[in-house]
């Protein structure tokens, strides 16, 4: 299950993250990636359900904040970013996608 919240803002920002991660913290360098339950986590997805809330709000201009190899995958397949736009952490995948 991938888990999600979106926050309200301006603009929707949409933090997304898999679910195993949630409360594990990564350090590298001077890099540093928490995951939070009370950022990432509102409610449980799956897979499919993920996508299609990544369509609907990147056509709602939302900003994403995602984590994980399931939830890149997920937001690759939704066309939201592609594998340039990821970064590491300790091999944990990330990304901050601002429109």
């Amino acid at each position: 299950m991938i888990c999600v919240k979106v926050h309200k803002s301006y603009r929707e920002v949409v933090a997304i993250c898999d679910s195993n991660l949630i409360g594990k913290k990564f350090e590298e360098g001077i890099k540093q990636l928490e995951v939070r339950e009370s950022f990432y986590k509102d409610k449980e997805l799956s897979y499919d359900e993920t996508i299609e809330l990544m369509q609907f709000q990147a056509r709602e201009d939302a900003s994403f904040n995602i984590v994980g190899q399931e939830s890149l995958k997920a937001a690759k397949e939704a066309g939201i970013i592609n594998d340039k736009g990821i970064e590491k952490i300790q091999n944990i995948p990330y990304a901050l996608i601002l429109s």
